[in-house]
């Protein structure tokens, strides 16, 4: 006697959720387009939110993918000019020796390269001319700018001081010029009577639509060469690429100290390196993800309405059935318990199918691409605790209604 005594309060919760769930499976059963149609509500909402972080995570990879391609090591010096307080001085640019001397006072550069930019007008048989951009700078310019060689080679240290005329040009124009790239190498352009020969094409990593100095019709040739046709050795710009992006920034500080040193103290450098840009970019792809969960809540929020409704429809429906519960012995706790968990459930069900959903739409893109859809594990944990939650929300107040019901009245009725 003392055994089935200590036995019976362990027993007794566990044939009450064995009831409830048994009560919730067949009211399922007796109306599965309806609770299938409320669950559909949270298979979208709950698909949503994990494809909206995907989206935002994609977003965020994919454009801090194309600022590194066009270098996330790199940082730009250029002369801009005398302070605005200053009238009628003399150019005070930037020369070779100041890329050396930061070559020699920073550490952690392991790529440098002035740009020269000239324009000419080159012959393309018929007796037309085309304009061109040539860029004077050293073969170090391939990785500083990260460029893509399509065919053929870029010059190297050897040509540079061979003074060799070898060129290098734009994808664009090879195909404009000669039909394609491989075709172009090989060929000779002359500037101002001089024949170079192009070893090569190329073009940019990422497409910086005319933004950057790499034009459509541009010519790349080696700087030493490109003296031939200045007056002085002044430089546009130089290039840097340190060894590693940490080091971004204090170099670039250093850089502009030693450039500005060198130089009068009127005179007015930019040194800067994408770092911004690349702040900027996470922060506009995080709130890009902020707007996208926000709206993905909204219809989270409108599938809880949805459940609600249905909830306080079925109280209504099987009021009869509650009285009978309750005059049987059920307590209103077991009928707010039973009227609860129905509620989860549905909104478990829909969660359930819509993280799948959520996860192998970009599966599917992994598998039947090339594209490398980055997959947050960590958005399916948050869908889940999500529509528990609105389960929980949402139908507490139909299973307290339920609860409240007076057995005596429910009996009565029709």
């Amino acid at each position: 006697m003392s055994i089935s005594t200590a036995t019976r309060p362990s027993l007794r919760p566990n044939m009450a959720i064995g009831e409830i769930l048994n009560f919730a499976y067949d009211t399922f059963c007796s109306n599965k387009v309806r609770f299938a149609l409320t669950a559909l509500g949270m298979v979208i909402g709950t698909a949503s939110l994990i494809l909206v972080v995907t989206i935002g995570m994609t977003g965020k990879q994919y454009v801090l993918s194309q600022i590194q391609a066009i270098g996330a090591n790199l940082i730009f010096a250029e002369y801009e000019g005398g302070a605005q307080r200053i009238t009628n001085i003399t150019p005070d640019p930037l020369t070779i020796d100041d890329m050396n001397a930061v070559l020699a006072q920073v550490p952690g550069i392991v790529h440098a390269s002035p740009v020269v930019p000239l324009d000419d007008r080159i012959p393309v048989g018929g007796g037309k001319e085309r304009d061109v951009r040539i860029l004077g700078v050293y073969p170090e310019y391939q990785h500083v700018r990260n460029l893509v060689i399509l065919s053929g080679r870029f010059f190297d240290k050897q040509d540079a001081q061979a003074r060799n005329k070898v060129a290098v040009i734009t994808q664009k124009m090879a195909e404009e010029l000669y039909g394609s790239s491989q075709a172009a190498v090989g060929k000779v352009i002359k500037l101002s009577g001089l024949p170079f020969t192009i070893v090569g094409t190329f073009k940019e990593r990422v497409e910086t639509f005319g933004q950057s100095e790499v034009l459509t019709n541009t010519m790349v040739i080696p700087y030493t060469v490109s003296r031939y046709f200045t007056e002085t050795g002044t430089v546009r710009q130089i290039y840097f690429s340190v060894a590693d992006p940490s080091m971004v920034v204090p170099a670039t500080a250093q850089i502009k100290r030693v450039v500005q040193a060198r130089h009068r103290p009127e005179s007015v450098y930019n040194v800067d390196n994408l770092t911004q840009l690349v702040a900027v970019a996470e922060k506009t792809a995080n709130a890009l993800t902020i707007v996208l969960l926000l709206i993905a809540a909204v219809t989270l929020l409108v599938s809880g309405i949805g459940i609600m409704n249905i909830m306080l429809s079925t109280v209504s429906a099987r009021i009869r059935e509650i009285g009978i519960r309750k005059a049987i012995g059920a307590t209103s706790r077991e009928i707010q318990f039973q009227f609860l968990l129905e509620a989860i459930l549905i909104s478990l069900i829909g969660g359930v199918i819509g993280i799948v959903i959520g996860l192998a739409i970009p599966f599917s893109v992994r598998f039947l691409t090339e594209y490398r859809i980055p997959i947050s594990g960590l958005s399916a944990i948050i869908a889940i605790v999500v529509s528990s939650l609105v389960g929980v929300i949402f139908g507490t107040l139909p299973a307290t209604r339920a609860a409240q019901l007076d057995p005596v009245e429910s009996l009565r009725y029709e």
